[in-house]
This record gives structure tokens, C-alpha cells and sequence, in this order.
């Protein structure tokens, strides 16, 4: 079932825009997207292991960049497109929780938030909404998006196809599992 798909995303990962592809979409799910960057970081890297850092490089830049725009629109623009997106991901509870949990936490919040699955604009959005520092917030983004971007790509450069071949193996069912941790991630936003 999603052998098409991965066969796309392997093509697209080799096609010599596929940076500028990965920059568009890391900026996007930070700030609106609801699909993760992983989805293209994983397949460039596994065709381009020699590029494993530039690609950990733009997907942070770009989530970077994109958490500030999410930002921004918490900060800005909260009562209209911001509340608008997180009705449209049925996430309000979840973030008028975090936005609490913002004036307890903060820098930690974001820390954590920012290397799991649990949908990054969340974090983003609900951090500028709760008129959280500026500057923390980026530091932090930088930190996070930065730790997990390039500790993706070193290990599959390391261990790239021995991990391709067990990916290719059994892609249906990780293909699942990504599927349905995604949209656990937004489950656990909305139950919190």
C-alpha cells in the first residue's frame, strides 16, 4: 500500500530541488503543516547519506524559521488565524493546557515538545499565544529541531543500509506505525 509512496519520496529525495522541497515543507509543519519533515529528512538521507548534515541543516533552519512564523501568529494573530488552526486540528483544550503550562514551564515545554511526535506548530503557536520569550523560544527551537534533525541523519548515515533494507523489508508496517503514531501525537494533544 505504500510502496508507491516510498518509491516517490525516494525519487523526490534524489531530485536536485529536494532541498528546496524539504525547506518548503519543514517551514510549513511548523507553523501549519500537519505532515513532519521526517518524512523527507528520512528518504534524502538514506539516497544522499553523503549530504546527511546539509539536510539536517535546512529541515532545522527552515523548522526554525517556520516555529518563528507560528509564533508570530500565536503572538499576532491568535484570535483569528491562530485560534482557526487549532480549531481546524481540534486542538483547543490542548492548547489553552499548554498555554497554562507555558506560565509553569516554559523553556522546558518547548524543549521537550520539540523532539517528539506531538505536532510542533502546537508548541509554536500556543508559545507566541502565551507571549512566551522570543528569544528562549528560538534558542530552544534551535536546540530541539537541531538535536533531532541531526541525530536522524547521523545515524542513518552510519547506519544507513542496513536500516534502508530493514525499511524496505517491512515498510508496510512501519509505514503503519508512523501513521498511527502521528495520529497519536495529536490524540495525546487533544486528551492532555
Amino acid at each position: 500500500m505504500f510502496r508507491h509512496l516510498y518509491d516517490f519520496m525516494i525519487r523526490l529525495a534524489e531530485h536536485p530541488r529536494s532541498l528546496h522541497a524539504l525547506a518548503v515543507i519543514s517551514f510549513a509543519e511548523s507553523s501549519f503543516f500537519p505532515i513532519p519533515p521526517d518524512v523527507m529528512v528520512i528518504p534524502m538521507v538514506l539516497a544522499r547519506p553523503a549530504m546527511a548534515y546539509t539536510i539536517a541543516a535546512v529541515c532545522t533552519v527552515f523548522s526554525v524559521l517556520g516555529g518563528i512564523a507560528g509564533y508570530a501568529i500565536g503572538y499576532f494573530l491568535y484570535d483569528t488565524l491562530g485560534a482557526w488552526l487549532i480549531n481546524l486540528y481540534g486542538l483547543q483544550d490542548a492548547a489553552a493546557q499548554y498555554q497554562h503550562w507555558y506560565a509553569e514551564w516554559g523553556l522546558w515545554l518547548i524543549l521537550i515538545k520539540g523532539l517528539t511526535p506531538i505536532p510542533y506548530k502546537l508548541v509554536t503557536i500556543a508559545s507566541g499565544a502565551a507571549h512566551f520569550d522570543a528569544l528562549t523560544f528560538i534558542l530552544a527551537s534551535i536546540a530541539t529541531r537541531g538535536a533531532r534533525f541531526f541525530i536522524i541523519a547521523a545515524l542513518l548515515k552510519r547506519y544507513g543500509e542496513p536500516v534502508r533494507a530493514f525499511i524496505e523489508k517491512r515498510l508496510d508496517l512501519l509505514s503503519w506505525i508512523f501513521l498511527i503514531a502521528l495520529i497519536g501525537g495529536f490524540a495525546v494533544i487533544k486528551l492532555l
